[in-house]
């Protein structure tokens, strides 16, 4: 793993055991770690992207 490293929707849906459906659900909502969209159209997200929004959204209790 890179710092650089980029992932798929399909590889960070399954790291968070979520349906591609949430995931494009969430990010309808803005709720989704922010993405890379390339001019085919796929969505990238970076790992360091991801773990930053994995941070914010840990319970505090």
């Amino acid at each position: 793993m890179t710092r650089d490293e980029r992932l798929t929707v399909v590889e960070v849906c399954a790291e968070l055991g979520v349906s591609r459906s949430t995931f494009y659900e969430w990010r309808a909502k803005k709720r989704a770690p922010r993405c890379i969209k390339l001019p085919n159209g796929d969505l990238r997200i970076r790992r360091v992207e991801l773990e930053r929004w994995l941070s914010a959204h840990e319970d505090a209790a």
